[in-house]
């Protein structure tokens, strides 16, 4: 693989793309440590040292720290995940909605609608997180009320911006530059994590045995996603003899490779994404049904879990309704003059839903159970809470399916070159260093 490696950086479009991928992620971190103007970094700074909680650990987990430091970054690009949830669900209500984004030039339109849709919902994220500032005594430096316009437009602004960043990351570096800009976000975390966890161990609120048997759990939860995101059913596909033109075709099997996670972290990125909105709106506010609700969703509460686990397995499941037309996809192999042994074809659509139902329900319990590993941890073992997400499901899925994917997209890249990429393909599994 070290070999592979070399390979890859002597080609040159894959060099640029690349380094043009790391060039990016290091600005956002730039942008996620300087501080809104108007903010006091040092009272914020300490403010958060002594009244860490779960609630700013977990906004401070999908933006890599940038809330905890009041950074024009400090939202990500989680107003735009948002968004994007809503758009999805309004293409289920609105059918109109749905047959505009199947359109090429429809789906521009889409993407527009949801951009606009972000900077709203950014805006209102914005106007909360100005608001929890200023609880904090002596964070704000200047007037409240300028200080909550300039929030406004400098969060806003720079959530846009991260956007915008991800989506050059897509176009011209590699893999999917949102789910790269959360993947470095939760990187950016471990320095600090390990030195909680650490600093914890001499102060004896962690206990060393407790630490090895998190590690130990720790390897094999990543082995167990690796496991399930590779893991997938094929189903066979037998297409008859036909002429095209003047030639004729003949009879030839295929397949269609079901994976046991089709969604892959989508779901749990949704998950986490929609139900940190309701508590950046409430946490801190003088509203007090905004406040109740921020309450009832506490990120270590029962209901909090409960709700959470629901939405990954719904979100799952309607990613892969999506992603995975059995309608479509059963007119697809007809049209083809394709057949799947044993089932009618008219009864095509049914037995596909049939299997995708089956593959989807444990992948989806499965990822709800591997999310819920921070929270389970920090009520064992007594982890701090940047320490437990680190450690937990959502971001060994995150940083698992993202890397796979990255490699499997670089791996595509250098056969185009006619180079081995980083799959043995007579093993079909990542080659050893």
């Amino acid at each position: 693989m070290a070999n592979t490696l070399v390979e890859m950086f002597r080609m040159k479009d894959i060099r640029k793309r690349i380094l043009f991928t790391f060039a990016i992620l290091a600005v956002t971190r730039v942008g996620a440590i300087l501080p809104i103007p108007g903010i006091n970094p040092g009272v914020v700074l300490s403010y958060f040292e002594t009244n860490s909680n779960s609630f700013t650990e977990y906004l401070n987990f999908f933006s890599g720290g940038a809330f905890a430091n009041f950074s024009i970054f400090m939202l990500g690009v989680m107003p735009y995940i948002s968004t994007q949830i809503i758009m999805q669900l309004l293409m289920l209500v609105i059918p109109s909605l749905k047959k505009l984004a199947q359109d090429p030039q429809g789906s521009k339109k889409v993407q527009q609608y949801t951009r606009y849709g972000a900077i709203v919902v950014s805006a209102i994220q914005s106007l909360a997180a100005s608001v929890y500032a200023s609880s904090i005594p002596g964070a704000i430096a200047i007037g409240r009320v300028p200080f909550t316009i300039v929030a406004m437009i400098t969060v806003t602004a720079g959530s846009m911006t991260m956007v915008w960043l991800g989506e050059k990351i897509t176009d011209k570096g590699v893999g999917n530059g949102i789910s790269l800009l959360i993947f470095a976000g939760i990187v950016a975390r471990i320095p600090s994590a390990s030195y909680q966890m650490v600093r914890s161990i001499q102060l004896g609120v962690l206990n060393p045995v407790s630490l090895i048997v998190v590690i130990v759990m720790f390897f094999f939860v990543v082995a167990l996603v690796v496991y399930e995101e590779k893991g997938q059913r094929k189903i066979p596909v037998q297409y008859s003899r036909r002429v095209v033109g003047r030639r004729m075709y003949g009879s030839q099997s295929s397949y269609i490779p079901f994976k046991i996670n089709p969604s892959g972290v989508i779901p749990v990125i949704f998950a986490s994404t929609l139900l940190s909105f309701p508590l950046q709106l409430g946490y801190n506010s003088n509203i007090g049904w905004l406040r109740a609700v921020a309450d009832f969703l506490n990120p270590q509460g029962a209901p909090y879990l409960i709700i959470y686990t629901l939405l990954i397995i719904a979100f799952a499941f309607f990613y892969t309704q999506v992603s995975l037309n059995p309608i479509e996809m059963a007119k697809n192999i007809r049209d083809n003059g394709g057949s799947i042994p044993g089932v009618r074809n008219e009864k095509l659509e049914e037995y596909l839903t049939k299997v995708l139902n089956r593959i989807v329900l444990p992948g989806a319990v499965f990822l709800a159970f591997i999310a819920l590993i921070p929270t389970l941890i920090q009520m064992f073992f007594n982890f701090p809470a940047s320490v437990a997400m680190l450690f937990g499901g959502t971001s060994l899925i995150i940083l698992v399916g993202v890397d796979l994917e990255t490699m499997r997209q670089l791996d595509g890249m250098m056969k185009m070159h006619h180079h081995d990429g980083f799959v043995d393909a007579k093993k079909r599994r990542l080659k050893k260093f």
